[in-house]
């Protein structure tokens, strides 16, 4: 369960972290840049996207929470054993490592997208 859970959960948490993007980040982009009709044009395209900018908040929390299970699925399975075969062993390697960086890349989505949802606003605008 738990290698299962390290190879999978850091992807759970870049979707999520991505989302946070669309959701809040972009609309406060586009605004910023007055491009105000090319959003709403999204806004009038995408159904859901002003639900999940109300609901910004709950939106946020599971995606921290998604970030924070794969950060511990990483972190307890760090010294877990590798396969004998040299093979096997190295793509467990890569594997590892491409879990890590993507696991950093939901980390710099979601840090810079909370900055643009809840701060960047009351700056920008």
């Amino acid at each position: 369960m738990i290698p299962k859970l390290q190879f999978q959960a850091p992807k759970l948490a870049l979707f999520a972290s991505l989302s946070t993007l669309i959701c809040c980040a972009l609309p406060a982009l586009l605004i910023t840049l007055g491009a105000d009709a090319v959003m709403a044009g999204l806004a009038a395209n995408v159904p859901g996207l002003i639900w999940l900018t109300a609901h910004k908040g709950f939106l946020f929390g599971g995606a921290g929470v998604l970030l924070a299970i794969a950060a511990a699925a990483k972190w307890f399975t760090r010294n877990a054993s590798r396969p004998i075969d040299p093979a096997q062993a190295k793509a467990c390697m890569r594997m590892r490592r491409s879990g890590t960086h993507i696991l950093g890349a939901a980390v710099i989505a979601y840090v810079s997208s909370r900055l643009f949802a809840f701060f960047a606003a009351d700056f920008l605008l």
